[in-house]
């Protein structure tokens, strides 16, 4: 008998939730979100066990469409189908909807028999498109592997005649992988994909394939080269990059392409003084720029034949005085905020192939003397790496809690949720009940006695550090090892719950919302967006002086008529532009829709000075075009006033402002009273 398929219902109304719940639970697991952010969660701990989810649009904290934005930039919207629910029927809703990536759309109320099939068919549909899925995988991910694994052949060759460690072209890859993720997260200017850095990392092992040309009492002399001979071992450079490009009908291979640019230019210089062809900033493209800073940190931190291993601090303090050259200040950033990331993945990297070769000379050893010595010795050192092995997985997954500055989620396993008596997904750890259970000081005495009683040898520890970030780790395991004594933990090995560092889903958000606040053609706000900040400040706003500023522009039909659509959209954005410039950081702009635009501002005394300045600013030429505008101006001078009525009083001051004959400004006043707008 097969276990149900898993399906997730993320809506904030528990009644709506319940309704799907009775509709499918007989066929499927219910797993249940209140709001997106939540069922991003739910998504990181069971993204391989869902087969579907049905999505709310409208929720609190994240809504249905950042839910399915946040779903592609995570890659989950390609293997999990997602249904969106919605009393929502306008046409936009849907084709947003479906521009996201979901299949289907069901509007509320709920008809039981649509939504079974809907979600049935989808299920089977999802299903068959992982399977396929995952078999190309499978069959890509074997096709890499082979190629990967000749490239580090290949250059584990020119390594080994070369007399350096094997262990290089690992570090380069590592090295440069992490330059490449740091640049994309401090810059687009490079146009860099997860691909990009992919294939950028595996054509690093080739950097130095130039070098089987070379000859070996140049390539392993132990002291310094002479001119003649320098020149020879600068050639590698060419011959390695001239080997890529001859490979037979293969030129246009993206890895051949990368490669030969890494070959060949991976000795230039950020200034022009490298070689073999004096490329200067930019020229160099950005794979090799990479590689070459790679090279040089891992060629500064290993004993060769010439010269001792520095230090890594050492290196970075030589890299960043430019004692080896120079490099894209950028990429010297980067490099200095992955240091200490840096040291870490090296010395993994170091210590796994120092044990590896450890268990192999062992079990060599043993093949030769008959056995007699493998079993003890090799046990040990297995053991060793699957220690180590374990211990860096805990790191960097599960175990305790660790905490960093950056935003948290926490998830807890089902039994840290029964032992703390909180639900699995806890957001906001530090301002939820988890921070006021674990952080003050009131509610620690009675596991505190019980520590005493228990484990006496913990008690000091978990008095020291209970009440600081740095030791919720240390706490965390203190309980788990207490709760040893009564129950063992089912799952984890004691640990209670693991972080999920939200940063990037934040700023997501972030970004999600400034981008839904802004007119698409400007860059201004939109009308939304800015009724809602004018609200707010009217609101609060009592007793300052505020004008709101509606103008739109003369005549804009003829640029659009005569000069084309795209002269037209070049004039609104020109008049963008305009306004950005005259205004000031604490004012509100923003383009209403077509050609009219609004300014909400704040002034002393008289509005009229900067009522002219901006009237002068718009006013004038524009490719030929003459830019007139018709603009109505309502103040609000001491009272609180809502929205809808200054735009109301602005809208009157503008459109007499057209009737009288346009180009030119009027302050609303009682007279306008009576005055009927288009929009009446």
């Amino acid at each position: 008998m097969t276990s149900k398929k898993r399906i997730l219902i993320v809506d904030d109304s528990e009644m709506n939730r319940a309704l799907l719940e009775d509709m499918l639970s007989d066929e499927y697991e219910i797993l249940e979100a209140e709001n997106g952010m939540r069922a991003v969660a739910i998504l990181r701990e069971h993204e391989l066990d869902i087969s579907l989810v049905l999505l709310d649009i409208v929720m609190p904290v994240m809504d249905g469409f950042e839910t399915l934005a946040m779903m592609n930039k995570q890659g989950w919207i390609s293997h999990i189908p997602v249904i969106m629910i919605s009393a929502e029927t306008a046409s936009t809703y849907m084709d947003r909807a479906y521009g996201l990536g979901a299949v289907d759309y069901i509007s509320r109320p709920f008809d039981e028999r649509t939504v079974r099939h809907r979600v049935n068919s989808n299920v089977i549909l999802g299903e068959s498109r992982r399977e396929l899925s995952l078999r190309l995988t499978e069959q890509v991910y074997e096709k890499e592997k082979d190629n990967r694994l000749m490239i580090e052949i290949l250059s584990h060759i020119v390594e080994f005649r070369n007399g350096e460690s094997g262990l290089h072209v690992l570090h380069v890859h590592a090295i440069t992988e992490l330059l490449l993720k740091a640049v994309m997260k401090k810059t687009d200017k490079y146009r860099l994909k997860p691909n990009d850095i992919t294939l950028i990392c595996n054509a690093s092992a080739l950097h130095d394939v130039g070098k089987i040309s070379i000859p070996s009492e140049i390539l392993n002399k132990p002291g310094r080269f002479t001119p003649e001979e320098f020149e020879v071992m600068k050639n590698h450079t060419v011959e390695g990059a001239k080997m890529l490009r001859e490979i037979p009908l293969r030129e246009n291979e993206p890895l051949i392409k990368i490669g030969y640019e890494i070959c060949r230019w991976h000795h230039e210089r950020y200034d022009g003084r490298g070689y073999p062809d004096g490329l200067k900033g930019e020229e160099i493209p950005i794979a090799a720029q990479v590689v070459s800073l790679a090279d040089v940190y891992d060629a500064l931190t290993a004993k060769r034949v010439y010269k001792p291993a520095y230090s890594p601090e050492k290196a970075m303090e030589m890299i960043l005085n430019g004692e080896c050259g120079a490099f894209n200040p950028l990429l010297l950033e980067c490099l200095k905020d992955s240091e200490e990331l840096l040291k870490n993945e090296l010395t993994v990297l170091s210590m796994g192939n120092a044990a590896d070769k450890e268990i192999q000379n062992t079990v060599a050893t043993a093949l030769k003397t008959g056995g007699t010595d493998v079993s003890n010795r090799t046990i040990r050192l297995l053991e060793h790496e699957r220690m180590k092995s374990k211990i860096l997985s805990d790191l960097s997954r599960e175990i305790m809690f660790e905490y960093s500055v950056s935003p948290e989620m926490i998830i807890l396993t089902d039994w840290g949720s029964e032992y703390l008596g909180m639900p699995i997904n806890i957001m906001e750890p530090r301002e939820s009940e988890f921070g006021t259970k674990f952080f003050k000081r009131k509610d620690f005495s009675s596991v505190l006695d019980k520590l005493k009683k228990t484990t006496p040898e913990n008690s000091e520890i978990a008095e020291k550090y209970a009440l600081t970030i740095n030791g919720v780790k240390t706490w965390c395991k203190v309980i788990a090892k207490a709760m040893w004594s009564d129950t063992e933990p089912p799952e984890y090995e004691g640990a209670i719950g693991k972080i999920i560092d939200i940063s990037e889903e934040t700023e997501e958000l972030k970004q999600l919302e400034e981008k839904a606040n802004l007119d698409f053609r400007t860059g201004l706000l939109n009308h939304e967006a800015a009724k809602e900040k004018i609200t707010a400040l009217l609101s609060s706003g009592r007793g300052k002086q505020y004008a709101l500023v509606f103008f739109d522009l003369d005549n804009f039909k003829q640029a659009n008529d005569v000069y084309g659509h795209l002269f037209g959209d070049e004039v609104l954005e020109y008049l963008a532009d305009t306004v950005r410039k005259n205004t000031r950081s604490s004012d509100i702009a923003a383009r209403m829709g077509g050609d009219e635009f609004i300014v909400f501002m704040g002034y002393k005394g008289s509005i009229e000075p900067q009522v002219k300045r901006i009237f002068s600013a718009l006013t004038g030429e524009f490719k030929g075009f003459p830019i007139k505008v018709s603009m109505g101006v309502a103040c609000v001078d001491g009272g609180v006033q809502d929205y809808d009525t200054l735009f109301e009083m602005a809208d009157k001051a503008a459109y007499s402002v057209k009737r009288s004959g346009k180009n030119s400004f009027r302050i609303y006043d009682e007279s306008l009273s009576g005055v009927v707008t288009d929009r009446d």
